[in-house]
């Protein structure tokens, strides 16, 4: 098989928790059809919601706590497609039971809790990956990399903007509690940073500002490289303005990113790091401690934008 998870000699094991739009669109589709993982099972809040979609995808339905400790006992690995702040202290639970993690970003909303999970995930020695899209995307994963050899770069844009609401939109995303009140700087504002670290190193120096409509925030980004980014990020612009912009500027010239084909392709590369990770024991760029830290940038960031 092509797939990383493929090369063992059992599927990968792998629970979801959660049955909202991600879970439906994205993660449960991406694991039911991957080639080296068994979905184990489904858990969900609603029972309803659960048995749909453990249903559509052949595998066994859970809900309730006990639920999730059933869940954990049939799993070699869990997924997560839930809120946040509801993530966060289930992937310590999971961790702490010896499962291995596949968690959405941002990891968490509060230092506290993405600390909590990246700690207990090295205590337990299990495997970790955060899904930050346009690491795992084959396209932009191969782009990343290789600007990252390239180096020599000066500076860096990103705008990443998002129509979730604005007028018109029907998008069930925009039903979500938490990004409406977290907004653009914590739904997007991982998968920029994802982008611009590798490529550019560390942030060394952050600045914040939401002088912008809605939820509009801008960052000034200065990197270990030596080189400075700026990031726009948003969720309330115009379906005419929305889209995705990443460009790096140096001495060997201009770099602009590629499309992608969508986040359940994304995902199932996701999924193959995470198995890589399983049997080879060498953690992932993008896992639990990244998870972390880019939960300390988007809190450092909110402090100032809202000051």
């Amino acid at each position: 098989m092509d797939s990383a998870a493929g090369t063992t000699a059992a599927p990968l094991r792998i629970g979801l928790l959660g049955t909202g739009p991600w879970a439906r669109n994205t993660q449960a589709p991406a694991l039911a059809a991957h080639p080296g993982v068994e979905l184990s099972g489904v858990w969900g809040r609603r029972s309803e919601a659960a048995d749909a979609l453990a249903t559509a995808h052949g595998t066994r339905a859970y809900t309730g706590e006990e639920g999730i400790d059933a869940l954990l006992e049939a799993s070699d690995a869990v997924a997560f497609a839930l809120p946040p702040d509801v993530q966060a202290p289930l992937a310590v639970r999971a961790a702490r039971a010896g499962r291995h993690i596949l968690m959405d970003k941002p990891v968490a909303t509060t230092v506290e809790g993405a600390r909590a999970v990246a700690d207990a995930v090295a205590e337990a020695g299990v495997a970790s990956i955060v899904f930050c899209t346009l690491r795992f995307a084959p396209e932009t994963a191969a782009w990343i990399a290789e600007q990252t050899a390239v180096g020599g770069w000066f500076t860096a844009r990103a705008q990443w903007l998002g129509s979730l609401y604005a007028e018109g939109s029907t998008s069930e995303y925009a039903d979500s509690p938490w990004r409406r009140e977290k907004g653009g700087l914590w739904d997007v504002g991982p998968h920029a940073l994802s982008v611009l670290i590798p490529v550019l190193g560390d942030v060394e120096h952050l600045t914040a500002a939401a002088p912008g409509p809605a939820d509009t925030t801008h960052l000034i980004l200065r990197h270990s490289s030596g080189a400075s980014s700026t990031v726009t990020l948003g969720l309330s612009a115009p379906r005419g303005a929305a889209g995705v912009e990443i460009e790096f500027r140096g001495e060997h010239g201009t770099a602009s990113a590629p499309g992608w084909d969508g986040a359940e392709t994304a995902f199932r590369g996701a999924v193959d790091a995470l198995a890589e990770t399983v049997r080879t024991g060498v953690p992932h760029a993008c896992d639990a401690r990244f998870g972390r830290h880019l939960t300390e940038l988007l809190v450092a960031a909110e402090t100032q934008a809202r000051a």
